[in-house]
């Protein structure tokens, strides 16, 4: 699919974005794979799949995604070769050990990193934006479930999934200016005041073509930049629903 230059202008930058480890670990949490026994081409098919995606997003930190992706390949490639019947190594190493070593070391970065976050959580209750407790106490109330927020590889799988479902076989005459990021934005914003609370697939099932989805996804990206708005599942891998966020201020005692 070719996208309108005019239409995509934006440039995505988001300040909490994630890796190329975490996409890893992201797809290994997601297919309930061991972490010590990787699946090297099934998970490579996948994280391809999410680098044509961010790609097509314009997103600017692709490269570092590419050069794990290398990575990937080379580790693909060893395993799918024969050993060599010339070489005699006291024991064969595994090519994907020093990923492994590499994801596991990240992974304890990340326990400590969210430990510390806990604990400078009510710092965050100062002053600035929140979530709006009234909308996110009725889906508490609704569920009888504590939320959690969407990573960005969560709303990427949504995204893409959304992309899927309109057949390619599908043509639209549309005008390049019919849809824009900017429109969508004021749409998103418009049915939040209308509900409190939007399923990101329903928002998505509203598009005609792909280039509204397109433009639907980044909009939303960028309202969650601007804390806007903020996505949140259920549990892991669930569905997403986005509520507003509201300007809200909590006075300290001191």
């Amino acid at each position: 699919m070719v996208v309108n230059t005019k239409t995509m202008s934006y440039k995505i930058q988001l300040e909490k974005f994630e890796g190329p480890l975490d996409l890893l670990l992201y797809l290994i949490k997601k297919n309930d794979i061991d972490i010590c026994d990787i699946p090297i081409a099934t998970i490579t098919a996948q994280y391809m799949e999410y680098i044509t995606v961010m790609k097509m997003l314009n997103l600017e930190v692709v490269g570092d995604f590419l050069v794990m992706a290398a990575t990937l390949l080379q580790i693909k490639s060893q395993m799918l070769l024969p050993p060599d019947p010339l070489a005699n190594p006291p024991e064969e190493q595994d090519p994907r050990s020093e990923l492994v070593r590499r994801l596991q070391e990240y992974q304890q970065f990340k326990q400590v990193a969210e430990n510390l976050k806990e604990k400078e959580g009510f710092r965050q209750n100062l002053f600035g934006r929140i979530v709006d407790e009234e909308a996110l106490n009725q889906i508490k109330e609704d569920a009888q479930e504590v939320f959690i927020e969407a990573s960005l590889f969560d709303l990427i799988n949504a995204f893409n999934t959304a992309l899927k479902k309109i057949p390619e076989t599908q043509t639209y005459e549309v005008d390049e200016d019919q849809f824009s990021i900017d429109g969508q934005i004021h749409a998103i914003l418009h049915r939040l005041v209308e509900s409190p609370r939007i399923s990101l697939m329903d928002l998505f099932s509203k598009a005609s073509c792909k280039m509204e989805v397109i433009c639907t996804f980044v909009g939303m990206l960028e309202l969650v930049r601007l804390k806007e708005i903020v996505a949140l599942q259920r549990r892991a891998f669930d569905d997403i629903e986005i509520i507003r966020n509201l300007p809200h201020e909590v006075v300290s005692d001191g």
